[in-house]
């Protein structure tokens, strides 16, 4: 604990959710100090950790100084003064590597190096061909003086973002065009940044149509991939296999909010790149199953009513196999009260996936 854990800003990437609360704790208890010297940020920490996340950018701001994780923040954070990355679990595609070794190369005042504390032997993809490649020609210096004069205009041709001095960057729909001969929209943002298959950044556009021509390794069909999403199980699976090739969470989620789908499920991220279907928000796609939970006995229809409010406002986190004795939990009082209300084991993991296949028949 002691190399790491210094008052320089640092990002330790940990194997779980579970295991970087841990981290947290150890970190705060090895300190004896300030109870937000080192905070949690994952998927499941909402709001909160998007306000810790935000904190933690502010160059202004000491506190907090260490954020754990698993995969949240191994890409889309643009973190400056990020000074060490700490590597407690494996890293197995070398785009994520990339991606990782990524959040501390932000060039900062007065910063001229990182550092990364590998306890995973990750440091063996800097030996493999990928992470370099091919010598490059030295880019031609910009003739243009930086910063720019006041009364120039920067204006990308690429249909994406507009700004200058007064007027701030602004979202600008951009049109592009895949193999199947049909256009996606996306809102283009200046800074979003992507990894390409061979590891080298590329922009929004091109990773979007690279990940188009991977989707047939994924799912076969659009009723391939709505079979696949309505059991929670096989939906980790594709994930799973998705995140392995470099397609995780969260660059769905940014995807997501590239495609201006925010409150819209993942799958519809993934018809929408395959399949050209439009997006609908969360609150739309329940409505769905609102007659059949009313034909269901009190508890069981209370109960579903519930699963509805959690995945309208959290999304699929909460439709997880793992997360049913939790809601069981919050819903009854305790995990043996709700089994009781529902009658048994049986029929409560009955009615949790019964759910998830009205939800995206």
């Amino acid at each position: 604990m002691q190399y790491f854990v210094t008052d320089e800003k640092t990002i330790v990437f940990c194997a779980t959710q579970n295991h970087a609360g841990q981290i947290r704790d150890m970190i705060n208890a090895y300190r004896h100090g300030n109870p937000k010297f080192a905070v949690r940020v994952t998927a499941n920490d909402g709001e909160l950790g998007e306000t810790y996340l935000k904190e933690f950018q502010d160059n202004e701001k000491t506190i907090p100084t260490v954020l754990t994780t698993s995969q949240k923040l191994s890409t889309g954070v643009d973190a400056l003064n990020v000074r060490n990355i700490v590597l407690l679990r494996p890293v197995n595609s070398m785009i994520e590597f990339k991606q990782i070794i990524g959040r501390g190369t932000r060039l900062f005042d007065g910063k001229y190096y990182f550092t990364i504390y590998d306890f995973v032997k990750a440091y063996e993809h800097f030996s493999d061909p990928e992470w370099d490649g091919e010598p490059e020609a030295p880019a031609e210096k910009n003739p243009r003086p930086y910063p720019k004069l006041e009364e120039e205009e920067d204006t990308e041709d690429d249909g994406g973002t507009v700004a200058n001095d007064n007027h701030p960057t602004e979202k600008v729909p951009l049109v592009i065009k895949l193999s199947d001969g049909r256009t996606r929209k996306i809102s283009f943002v200046r800074d979003e940044m992507f990894w390409g298959a061979d590891g080298s950044p590329i922009s929004a556009v091109q990773f979007l149509q690279e990940m188009f021509g991977k989707m047939p390794e994924f799912f076969t069909s659009k009723e391939d991939l709505q079979q696949r999403w309505a059991n929670p199980n096989t939906r980790e699976a594709l994930l799973n296999k998705m995140a392995s090739e470099g397609y995780g969470i969260d660059i769905l989620n940014q995807i997501r909010s590239l495609i201006d789908a925010d409150n819209s499920d993942i799958l519809d991220v993934l018809e929408y790149i395959a399949y050209n279907t439009t997006p609908i928000e969360r609150a739309k796609r329940v409505e769905r199953v609102a007659a059949y939970a009313d034909t269901l006995a009190t508890a069981h229809k209370d109960f579903v009513y519930y699963i509805i409010t959690a995945y309208v406002k959290e999304g699929i986190n909460e439709l997880k196999t793992d997360r049913l004795p939790e809601l069981l939990s919050l819903k009854f009082g305790s995990i043996p009260e709700g089994i009781n209300a529902l009658g048994s084991v049986v029929e409560a993991q009955e009615t949790f996936l019964d759910f998830q296949q009205r939800l995206y028949k």
